[in-house]
């Protein structure tokens, strides 16, 4: 299987806590998960996206991995991302997206009325 991670954004706290209530009760794209931390650190997205892995019965080698390689290879994404955090003040988390790629594209499908 093969994922993707992507940092998607920054957030007040109660408004991600919000988001994935909502998300508890509408049906889920399987394999697709948004997961959020209150530092752009490697150690602090590793830890979030510990327990994904085994909700959705993921290699968890292969995550890990994901997260280490968009680590290596978006030092400037990161470095965008880690400003916009530190800019939003203490009450805000970044998100970030752990997927599935199939998983992901169903529900960018779905987003966009099935016309893919």
């Amino acid at each position: 299987m093969k994922y993707t991670f992507d940092i998607v954004g920054v957030s007040q706290v109660l408004q991600f806590f919000n988001h994935q209530q909502q998300n508890l009760h509408k049906p889920q794209h399987q394999g697709v998960e948004y997961i959020a931390t209150h530092t752009c650190t490697l150690d602090a997205l590793l830890e979030s996206v510990e327990p994904v892995p085994q909700k959705w019965n993921w290699d968890k080698d292969e995550v890990v991995g994901t997260v280490i390689n968009f680590w290596m290879q978006n030092s400037d994404s990161i470095r965008y991302w880690k400003a916009r955090l530190i800019d939003a003040g203490r009450d805000n988390l970044l998100v970030a997206r752990i997927a599935d790629i199939k998983a992901l594209k169903k529900e960018l499908e779905y987003l966009l009325g099935g016309n893919l």
